[in-house]
């Protein structure tokens, strides 16, 4: 896990910032890595998506944060496997260190210290990965990523309800099926995720180097509330889609956008 040091301090090559708790115990020290702390952590044609994931993977990531390119590496290459949705998830808040990432929004980084609000780790750090919504790891480790979706499904519901998009001219549908009653309930939200941005960084920890970022989430659209049991959502595609946008990812989650929880069921869907 993030040990305490000084921001540019070296943990076993990745940079570290303070640790706001130190000593906060991890939820899994099993998952848990070194990374990037928060400073501020305290106490016509029909188109349909792919099939049922087993993975909705998020990544925190920073263009301020020296210890992210591997792990924004890392997203390009789990993006292949279409079992997975890989998602990159950019914060704000190693923007005082020089440089203003270009991509990053304040909801995001509500998000993450909600997650970690959720797990009760207070584990906010770069690059940070959240695994369906319920366990955690360092975005560069390939083996803790597959070891955090192997424990998330031991929680029950995680990935369990049947998602489907479809495209039908200037609209899209998504339809719930639970196959059973769960109990759960939630909301629905659609992100609209850009395949590739590169992006040239002039000042800061990453300044000269270009780096490219991989399903880059865009944008946040709420389609509405979900009560546990089978539901359609109705949106334009206009509401979604724009320049730079290449695919949706449907979230059913516990929670909402910025206090997000368990995700009980997720699909995609490419626009072009």
């Amino acid at each position: 896990m993030p040990r305490a040091a000084a921001c540019g301090g070296i943990a076993k090559g990745r940079r570290s910032a303070t640790l706001a708790v130190a000593g906060a115990a991890g939820l899994l020290g099993l998952l848990l890595g070194s990374g990037h702390a928060d400073p501020s952590t305290n106490a016509g044609l029909m188109q349909t998506g792919a099939a049922e994931p087993r993975a909705v993977i998020e990544l925190f990531t920073s263009q301020g944060c020296s210890s992210c390119p591997p792990a924004d590496q890392m997203i390009a290459e789990l993006a292949v496997d279409r079992s997975l949705i890989a998602m990159s998830v950019p914060i704000d808040y190693w923007d005082y260190l020089g440089w203003k990432d270009t991509l990053a929004s304040p909801r995001h980084t509500a998000r993450q210290r909600g997650y970690a609000a959720r797990r009760g780790d207070r584990e906010v750090y770069t690059p940070q990965v959240v695994v369906n919504g319920v366990t955690q790891a360092l975005g560069s480790d390939r083996k803790a990523i597959e070891e955090a979706i192997v424990v998330s499904h031991a929680r029950p519901g995680t990935l369990t309800v049947p998602v489907k998009i479809a495209a039908k001219g200037d609209q899209m549908e998504v339809t719930i099926s639970p196959k059973d009653e769960t109990g759960n309930e939630g909301e629905v939200w659609i992100c609209a995720l850009a395949k590739a941005v590169p992006v040239a960084i002039a000042r800061g920890e990453n300044r000269g180097r270009t780096v490219t970022y991989h399903n880059v989430v865009r944008r946040w659209v709420r389609l509405g509330k979900w009560s546990g049991a089978g539901q359609s959502f109705t949106v334009a595609k206009n509401e979604v889609d724009g320049a730079g946008i290449d695919s949706v990812a449907v979230l059913v989650q516990a929670g909402n956008v910025e206090n997000p929880g368990p995700i009980f069921g997720a699909a995609t869907m490419a626009l072009r």
